[in-house]
């Protein structure tokens, strides 16, 4: 990553949120005594890229009602950058490997968006109520992940585009709007702490990677 990359890309890091599968606001939650907020930003200032979080933490700015206003609230204040990724606070084990593999392909420059993405394992059936109606080709589907990297341009047009509805990830408001997104391998240590239990395997995996340093 040149720096003439790091310069005109930014990082949104969402934290918002008020946690209430988790029982409270998550992001406060901690591992190794660090916020998990924190640990999402300090992957990315390690690599020198300018951090913009949004909610109630030191240093952050308000959020929304819902993810798609936080994120909009952290896009009205980017300088002049030609690049955003947008992180959930709440995956706090975010590899700089992962981080890069995002940026370069973005920053090859002819999609609008790229977002990590995971084979699903497990067969998946659509249902009604109690009933199966039928099952799923598991091939063609994937979990996705933060970070989410965007063309800032075209992510700030995708938020303008029917501002009533809402959706799970940026990358969803982006194919409203007919852009190309692409997928990079995601990481399985990537999780998103949802419930008190994530934390738990989340704090397991850090002291596995503090033990091999």
């Amino acid at each position: 990553m040149t720096s003439r990359d790091v310069a005109t890309t930014a990082v949104i890091i969402v934290a918002a949120g008020r946690g209430e599968r988790f029982g409270g606001p998550k992001h406060a939650a901690t591992i190794d005594g660090h916020p998990l907020w924190e640990r999402s930003a300090a992957a990315f200032a390690s690599l020198d890229l300018s951090v913009t979080i949004v909610g109630d933490v030191p240093g952050g700015i308000p959020g929304g009602t819902r993810r798609r206003d936080s994120v909009a609230s952290g896009l009205a204040t980017l300088g002049d950058v030609e690049w955003v990724l947008i992180h959930d606070a709440a995956r706090p084990l975010v590899s700089r490997a992962l981080i890069l593999s995002v940026l370069e392909r973005l920053h090859v420059g002819d999609v609008d968006a790229v977002i990590p993405a995971m084979p699903v394992s497990d067969t998946v059936k659509k249902v009604s109520g109690d009933r199966i109606i039928n099952t799923l080709d598991r091939a063609s589907l994937v979990t996705v992940q933060t970070p989410q990297g965007f063309r800032r341009d075209v992510l700030v047009e995708a938020h303008r585009v029917d501002p009533h509805e809402d959706v799970t990830d940026d990358a969803g408001l982006v194919e409203r709007l007919g852009g190309t997104v692409v997928t990079v391998p995601g990481e399985a240590t990537n999780l998103k702490v949802t419930y008190p239990e994530d934390l738990e395997r989340a704090r397991a995996i850090a002291a596995v990677a503090d033990r091999r340093g």
